[in-house]
């Protein structure tokens, strides 16, 4: 337990805790500080924790331009029965952070070296703020003014909280003028933003089932429309019952899942005026999000977890939400589930590929009906007899075939049967002009009323009496 670039220990909190943070917030992994623990690592803990917890989040809200709301966690943890507060720093993207006393100089500004804290010379001063980021959210003015934040309200309710009059500018919804700024907006009953989930018949782009958009609304109920469609319906568990258990595998990591679609629409780019596509394959799901992540540096330290919102605004409103736990804490819990190979880094997206599990595929394929349909593929018991026979009596949408065959989408082998029986002319569509119309339907042709009446006799003969 030694001090690095990253790690700093405070016995207790201390007049020189601001400049730790702003050093931090200027470096480019972000840091911890550790308050309670002595230089040398040993623990020593601290007295009223909750009252230390309120200081420090007041002290870095009110010391420290520009606002670094979003950009820190304060965390109690308990360490050789002893309580510890831990602060995890992000990145700032509004570089060079300050001292609100002293403003943008050399008395304000402080840069992490090794394990010190120094001040940071005005060359870099004058560097950093050259390059301030132009496009965050914030700074950015929302395309209509008059907004409604009801849905948000309801969220904030929820999780226990209650937004008074002056909600918009301590969320930093406002800028600095106190117009509604581009995260409102986001955030705002009503928008022009959408997020796209797309489902695929193959392995590529050419055959489209379905493609839906969720949005024009509150972001957060925007993600949670997304969370719903993926874990929900297309995150299915194959369950297979044996002597002594029952086993539940879900096609992706439910923990990663999650993860991964929430990362995408927080730290999606929105400045890029692109949103978010989710798509599901045949064998994977591809999650892509505008935003760059330009050399193989930071590539490590995206991948180490070390974190860097670009929308901390909208960041600080998820975390609020309990949509989100610590900063940093997503990636590696991805990284439990998927390698690093599943994410790609272009000029323009990120895009994660979650493959399907091939233990659930597997157990999918090794279903009570396999048995049936290698002995009796034509049986009324088979997924293929199964289809027709619920097509006997009127034709049936996609969503109420596949509730009357006991499943809650036409996806995976079910989907392959399906596909299998229009191109045999066994079935076919009630639109055929329009594939992919909502209002599309399945139904019996003659061809398929035959066989469904051979397979009545052949069950027939081979049921016993």
């Amino acid at each position: 337990m030694t001090e690095t670039h990253r790690i700093e220990y405070k016995q207790e909190l201390t007049d020189g805790f601001e400049k730790e943070v702003i050093a931090f917030l200027n470096a480019h992994e972000g840091g911890i500080i550790h308050v309670g623990i002595a230089k040398n690592g040993d623990v020593v803990g601290i007295h009223d924790a909750d009252a230390v917890q309120l200081a420090i989040k007041d002290r870095i809200k009110n010391n420290i331009l520009p606002s670094a709301l979003g950009l820190f966690d304060v965390i109690l943890e308990r360490r050789d029965g002893k309580s510890v507060i831990k602060i995890i720093i992000a990145c700032g993207s509004e570089k060079p952070y300050y001292l609100r006393k002293f403003g943008m100089s050399e008395k304000g500004c402080f840069i992490r070296i090794g394990s010190a804290c120094e001040p940071m010379p005005a060359r870099m001063i004058e560097e950093l703020f050259s390059r301030r980021t132009r496009n965050s959210l914030a700074r950015i003015r929302s395309p209509r003014q008059q907004l409604g934040f009801e849905q948000l309200k309801i969220y904030y309710q929820e999780a226990g909280f209650a937004l008074n009059e002056k909600f918009a500018a301590n969320l930093e919804l406002v800028d600095e003028s106190g117009a509604y700024n581009y995260a409102a907006y986001l955030l705002a009953d009503e928008n022009g933003n959408s997020v796209q989930v797309a489902k695929y018949a193959g392995h590529d782009r050419v055959d489209l089932l379905e493609s839906k958009e969720y949005g024009y609304c509150c972001l957060v109920k925007t993600c949670k429309a997304v969370l719903d469609r993926l874990e929900g319906i297309e995150n299915r568990n194959i369950t297979k019952i044996t002597p002594r258990e029952r086993i539940d595998r879900p096609l992706w990591n439910k923990v990663a899942l999650r993860e991964a679609v929430i990362n995408a629409i927080i730290h999606n780019d929105y400045s890029t005026e692109l949103v978010p596509k989710f798509e599901v394959f045949l064998d994977r799901l591809e999650i892509t999000s505008a935003g760059v992540v330009h050399s193989e540096k930071e590539q490590q330290d995206f991948f180490a977890g070390y974190s860097n919102p670009r929308n901390k605004t909208l960041m600080r409103v998820f975390k609020d939400l309990g949509m989100v736990e610590q900063l940093g804490s997503g990636m590696p819990r991805i990284l439990k589930a998927y390698p690093r190979e599943a994410f790609v880094f272009s000029g323009h997206f990120i895009r994660m590929t979650l493959p399907m599990s091939a233990e659930a595929l597997e157990q999918e394929n090794e279903g009570p009906e396999s048995g049936l349909e290698s002995g009796l593929e034509s049986g009324l018991e088979s997924i293929r007899g199964r289809v027709l026979s619920a097509l006997t009596h009127a034709p049936l949408s996609k969503s109420d075939l596949a509730r009357a065959l006991g499943h809650k989408t036409i996806s995976g082998r079910l989907h392959e049967r399906v596909r299998d029986l229009l191109t045999e002319g066994l079935i076919e569509y009630t639109l055929p002009e329009k594939p992919n119309s909502r209002l599309q339907k399945y139904r019996l042709t003659d061809k398929g009323r035959a066989e469904r009446q051979s397979s009545e006799v052949l069950q027939s003969r081979v049921s016993p009496r």
